[in-house]
């Protein structure tokens, strides 16, 4: 009986102690840069070039055509830690028929709560209130002073963008008595608002919800215009790869649409907002607040405008941690956690599961490059 191979594996990134006890279990040399930090992009090349078998990777390495050169003979998948992969080129990973995967579906649930709670922290001013209570500066208990904030309730909310984690934040706006607008230029689904007003009409009817509620699609501009929150879900897409980028979709035009009371939530990509843009809208009180998970560049330079002390009241900024949750980060069901779908989508590949039929694989990503193959089995 001849042995099973011993797929060599590297990962720049440690993905949890489960996820890579799993991989050594199955008999695979696993290698890890153990950060935090991202490895040097000489030192990927190098390990790809040795002649691993798979490369796990996350959204801060830039992978393509030199990389896959690099393991050109030999590596046979990348496997991601992520939902979105804007730092793979798709061109290269298909000219040189490299499957890619990412972790799309365990993060929706995570992704979409964080974006409401960024906006309960923004709307009630939760870092104010904390900050006059660290700093001593709280004088007695008043019925409207030093400042007030903004109910969630009861308001009106603009989902820009209705694939899975938007439609999540929906779920969860609706849960709030929320009005909404949806926009989404490429993707409707209309069948979910329909379920999604039911609920709502049927809340009302049983006395679950005091006022009458309603969601429908829209066009942006009124979304925008018509919105006390702007959440955006859309992936980036820039000009030349789509008729509808949005790459800077909130810009200066766009936020000058806004209420001055609105708010903006972006959990979706840091691109998608304009952030010189969005800091003039907070200093000249074009809208009231921000709050972003995402950034144009990651980490967030020293010298961003977002960080400006002027505007610190009123712009939120976290470390890209929307779907940092233990569950959502690092359990190894694939159907639970990122660090499980990462290896199980590596693990389909390199073992030929699906009868080594890449586009049957649930997780690869481009499926396109390997059609020609699938129909001549």
């Amino acid at each position: 009986m001849a042995e099973k191979k011993r797929f060599r594996v590297f990962a720049t990134s440690r993905i949890g102690d489960a996820a890579e006890n799993r991989l050594r279990e199955q008999g695979y040399d696993l290698e890890v840069f153990q950060g935090p930090e991202a490895p040097p992009r000489a030192l990927i090349i190098e390990k790809v070039k040795s002649g691993i078998d798979a490369l796990i990777t996350t959204l801060r390495d830039r992978i393509d055509a030199e990389v896959f050169e690099a393991g050109k003979g030999t590596l046979k998948v990348v496997s991601q830690i992520a939902v979105g992969f804007d730092n793979i080129n798709r061109a290269d990973a298909n000219k040189y028929k490299i499957p890619f995967t990412n972790t799309a579906d365990v993060l929706t649930e995570a992704t979409a709560e964080f974006g409401f709670f960024i906006m309960g922290v923004l709307a009630r001013k939760m870092y104010s209130s904390e900050k006059l209570v660290r700093e001593q500066k709280w004088p007695s208990w008043h019925p409207f002073l030093p400042f007030l904030g903004d109910e969630v309730t009861g308001k009106t909310i603009a989902i820009i963008g209705t694939g899975r984690i938007g439609l999540a934040m929906i779920k969860k706006c609706a849960g709030f008595d929320m009005n909404i607008l949806c926009y989404d230029p490429a993707y409707q689904n209309h069948e979910y608002v329909a379920a999604i007003q039911e609920t709502m009409d049927l809340r009302h009817e049983r006395g679950v919800q005091k006022e009458k509620t309603w969601i429908k699609y829209v066009e942006v501009e009124e979304a925008l215009r018509g919105a006390d929150y702007v959440s955006i879900h859309v992936p980036l897409l820039r000009e030349g790869e789509t008729d509808k980028p949005t790459y800077h979709f909130i810009n200066e035009k766009t936020l000058k649409l806004m209420k001055p009371t609105a708010y903006l939530i972006n959990t979706s990509r840091g691109p998608v907002v304009d952030e010189k843009a969005l800091a003039k809208a907070l200093k000249e009180g074009w809208i009231a607040g921000a709050g972003l998970d995402v950034f144009e560049k990651e980490p967030l330079p020293a010298d961003s405008p977002l960080l400006d002390p002027e505007i610190a009241d009123r712009c939120r900024v976290f470390h890209h941690f929307a779907s940092g949750a233990t569950i959502t980060r690092l359990d190894i069901d694939p159907n639970k956690g990122m660090a499980g779908r990462t290896a199980q989508a590596m693990i389909d590949v390199l073992e030929e599961n699906y009868g080594g039929d890449v586009t049957k694989m649930p997780y690869v990503v481009n499926k396109e490059a390997f059609k020609e193959v699938a129909t001549d089995r």
